[in-house]
């Protein structure tokens, strides 16, 4: 049993695929062209966003959307410390220097006042929608006081907070094959509804030019090749009604480890009020004096794809030492990193399924 069915998405789309993949052998637009321009509006407006601009990937575009508000080289951008790595990357390769802090304990999403904290002396903020809900924006834009936000929101497609669905001036995301909206490869997007911006995203991600050798700003190739947005339109057909299904399956899980006959030593995953949850995960919390990597090895014994998001903080990386933390400078986010085990969730997952993972679970947890 897979962490996330690739090949039942697939089944669903591929007749349409196939389809749109002639359409580009036959055309050989093979770089931007008609599928990517028909991606970008189709998703600026599932988005609720004026423009959507493709990128080569996830990594790229927060780097683009960082590059275009054209900041002070070698400010401070603050950021949690409970993330995926290439936020923290993006910042670097932008020219920035990553403020890291801690998370707030019960959602794992950025803790608004530590933001606070760290922002004095900072040049943006770069909130994390992490597992597939948005970070609490309205304290967070307070926080900022008029300094620029940019949203990582990678794992957060299709998620609203209060009826919204992005908060700040640009957000990026990223279509790796595993996300709810996944291509057969690499693709990203930057979203904003500032035209200024937009344009600048799309000149960096294009060598910096407009015209053909003309080149106005320094920029770089990333650049969402058309394969990708054909699957892409394909599957964001069907996004609504697949996000549905995840919550869904999040719902069950609920009922199953949160009863009455529920294991002892787990925490299950919360939505933060305000939110409507689109589930890119379901990372529960395996408690002190019981060792997750046990839990995650018995899982796989039973033939269950659990994984670990993430099992060493971004401070914590080798890559990262010269930031000058060591452990026990983000608690929280050093917690996550021991407890956090993520169960199956996708869009193709049944009752059947599900309850075989919960079994499994309690088996490994020594419960009934």
């Amino acid at each position: 049993m897979p962490l996330v069915d690739l090949a039942a998405a697939h089944a669903e789309v591929e007749a349409e695929v196939r389809a749109g993949f002639d359409r580009v052998l036959a055309s050989g637009a093979f770089v931007k062209g008609p599928e990517v321009a028909g991606f970008e509006r189709e998703y600026a407006a599932f988005a609720g966003a004026r423009h959507c601009v493709g990128a080569a990937n996830g990594t790229d575009a927060i780097e683009l959307a960082l590059r275009a508000l054209d900041l002070p080289p070698g400010g401070g951008v603050v950021l949690p410390a409970n993330t995926f790595v290439a936020t923290a990357e993006a910042v670097l390769r932008a020219g920035l220097r990553p403020v890291l802090v801690d998370a707030d304990p019960v959602h794992l999403l950025i803790d608004p006042e530590r933001a606070a904290d760290a922002l004095p002396g900072a040049v943006a903020l770069l909130p994390v929608h992490l597992f597939g809900q948005l970070a609490p924006m309205g304290p967070l834009l307070a926080a900022a006081d008029g300094r620029p936000v940019v949203e990582d929101a990678a794992q957060s497609q299709g998620a609203r907070q209060h009826g919204r669905t992005a908060y700040g001036r640009i957000a990026a995301t990223s279509f790796y094959p595993g996300k709810n909206l996944g291509a057969y490869g690499d693709a990203g997007a930057v979203l904003t509804d500032d035209d200024g911006l937009a344009d600048a995203v799309r000149l960096t991600g294009d060598h910096g030019a407009r015209d053909k050798y003309r080149h106005e700003r320094f920029g770089c190739n990333s650049r969402m090749d058309a394969l990708q947005a054909v699957v892409l339109r394909a599957k964001l057909r069907r996004l609504p009604a697949w996000n549905a299904a995840r919550r869904a399956a999040a719902a069950r899980y609920d009922a199953l480890l949160g009863g009455p006959d529920g294991p002892d030593g787990l925490t299950l995953p919360r939505t933060a009020p305000g939110n409507e949850h689109v589930w890119h995960l379901y990372p529960v919390r395996i408690g002190p004096g019981r060792d997750r990597d046990e839990v995650l090895a018995a899982l796989h014994a039973a033939g269950i794809g659990a994984g670990v998001h993430y099992p060493v903080p971004v401070h914590l990386q080798p890559a990262f030492r010269h930031l000058g933390h060591r452990a026990g400078s983000f608690p929280v986010a050093e917690r996550a990193a021991r407890e956090l085990l993520s169960l199956p969730l996708h869009p193709h997952l049944t009752e059947e399924q599900q309850v075989r993972v919960a079994q499994a679970l309690a088996r490994a947890l020594g419960g009934r």
